[in-house]
Order: structure tokens, then C-alpha cells, then sequence
């Protein structure tokens, strides 16, 4: 988020692009068939890009992830992010440009979000500075950071019914939020608290605050002090199945506004969902790199 707070990035990397319906149609067989780089900016001349590309596209080492045009890579401690990507409908242009994601530190936190270990949430650089700087009017700013990652060999829907998770910077780093409702009736309730040299400790958890509905009507709940009534400052990503948004709330008698999403699973599900979802996440099989 940018440090005025009228404005957002997102970028995420798939292998295995859990919310592509080609990837669903295909069986899921074969992840790295259906690879992306995810971009979604929020405020004056947001655009949304989801391409879902075939096998040829991608291209990885241990310090690079490489999905068609657009390209993730460590160097010098920063996590560099070349985006070259067309917006889907229906504003239908060029997004192109570098972030530069600066960690405060690197943690070794993993969370087992199943008894199993089937699904695995690792916040790597839960507090961190990031520049961006797109080729748009408004877009050359700086801002608050975070870099986390999930891992699963399942799909989402066959585990969970329903999950929010949100990410609120303190004054000592970094808060964040994972409350889950698992398919087999089970639920996730956690808390971390991330310091600015990366070390971790579990919270005892404040209470569920209710937010307003989405626009979808999707259900949304943070977790807030006592009292305290949060809100949504900023609407990000809404459809028929998820919610993105900035959201005020209170930790510890600090006010702190943080990302916020809630997955309705159950929604996901439906057939119907997945055409809908193709018109947004068009399919690019075939990539030649120069």
C-alpha cells in the first residue's frame, strides 16, 4: 500500500494457478502448465491482469521465477518484480514497470494450515518497504510491503469452506491474522506477531470484529480490541468468490490499516463460476522466449 494510502499493488506468482478455470478443466495434472504472474492495482487507473500460460513459459532458478514477460528475482537483499502484462476486461491496455520489495528481515515462520500438512502458509518477509514504479500518471510511489507465500497439494476447495486472513503493520513490525474453516467441520484460528528483525511469537488472540458485507455479499470478519468497530478504507478486489480490501482496525490500542481478504470457497465451487472466471483469466498456451 502506498504510504498515502490511496493506492495498491498486488502481484502474485502461480505454478499451479489455483483460481484459473483452465487449470480446473485440465484436471490439474500438470502445475507448471498452468503458470502466472498474477497483477492487480488499486486506485486511480486500477487495472487487473491474470494470464494463464502454458509450460513454455516458464523458466525458473534459484533466485529467478520467469512466467512469460514478467519476471520475479532476488538481488542485492531485494525482491525485484518486472511486470509486462495486458489487463484483462474491460479496460483492456498495457501495465508494464519494476517494484522493488525491500525486507525489513527474513523469517522462518511456516503455519500448517491442515493436520495433514497438505496446505502450508510461509510468511517470508511479513514487514517491508516496497517502490514502484509503473509507465502510468500517479503510478511512481513508495510504501508499505509484505511478501508471504502458499503451498498445497491439494485443491483449496477439496480442504476449505471458507478463510480470511488479514495483515495490519505496528509499530513494532508486523500483526497478522489466519482464521479458516475447514471442509471437515474443523476450524484455523491464528495469530503472529512479526517483529522488524524477523523474529515471531503467537498471540493471544483479540475477538472477531464483523466487517460489512462485499458488494458479492461475500461474509467478512477481522479481529480488532475489544469495542473496537473496524472498517473498510479501501475497496481492492471484489468477485463473486473473494474480497481485497484495506481495512482499519485496532491492535493493542493502535489504530493500523491493513490488507484484508476473505475466500468463500463454497461459491468457488459452483461450475457456473468457472466460465464467468475465463473471461477475466484468459488462456495463453503457446510462449517463445527471444
Amino acid at each position: 500500500m502506498s504510504d498515502c494510502g490511496t493506492r495498491a499493488i498486488s502481484v502474485i506468482g502461480f505454478i499451479g494457478s489455483v483460481f484459473s478455470p483452465w487449470y480446473k478443466w485440465s484436471g490439474r495434472k500438470n502445475p507448471q502448465n498452468h503458470v502466472c504472474i498474477n497483477v492487480a492495482t488499486y486506485g486511480p487507473g486500477g487495472r487487473f491482469t491474470m494470464t494463464d500460460r502454458g509450460a513454455s513459459a516458464l523458466r525458473q532458478t534459484g533466485a529467478r521465477f520467469e512466467v512469460g514477460p514478467s519476471m520475479m528475482r532476488w538481488a542485492d537483499n531485494q525482491l525485484i518484480i518486472d511486470i509486462n502484462e495486458i489487463s484483462g476486461p474491460p479496460l483492456i491496455n498495457r501495465i508494464q514497470g519494476q517494484i522493488r520489495l525491500i525486507p525489513s528481515a527474513i523469517t522462518g515462520v511456516e503455519l500448517p494450515l491442515t493436520e495433514d500438512g497438505a496446505h502450508i502458509w510461509r510468511p517470508f518477509a511479513p514487514t517491508a518497504r516496497i517502490d514502484v514504479d509503473i509507465d502510468r500518471p500517479g503510478w511512481r510511489w513508495q510504501g508499505d510491503g509484505y511478501f508471504d507465500a502458499n503451498f498445497g497439494n491439494r485443491a483449496l476447495e477439496e480442504d476449505f469452506s471458507y478463510w480470511t486472513w488479514g495483515r495490519y503493520p505496528t509499530a513494532m513490525g508486523t500483526t497478522c491474522f489466519y482464521d479458516a474453516t475447514r471442509c471437515d467441520g474443523t476450524t484455523l484460528a491464528a495469530g503472529y506477531r512479526f517483529n522488524h528483525d524477523g523474529t515471531a511469537e503467537t498471540l493471544a488472540l483479540p475477538p472477531v470484529a464483523p466487517l460489512r458485507r462485499s458488494l458479492w455479499a461475500i461474509k467478512r470478519a477481522t479481529r480488532g480490541d475489544p469495542g473496537c468497530q473496524p472498517r473498510q478504507v479501501l475497496n481492492m478486489l471484489d468477485a463473486p468468490f473473494y474480497s481485497r480490501s484495506a481495512v482499519e482496525t485496532q491492535l493493542d490500542g493502535e489504530r493500523t490499516t491493513g490488507v484484508h481478504e476473505a475466500l468463500d470457497l463454497r461459491r468457488f465451487r459452483s461450475p457456473l463460476l468457472k466460465p464467468m472466471l475465463a473471461v477475466r483469466v484468459p488462456r495463453r498456451a503457446r510462449w517463445h522466449f527471444d
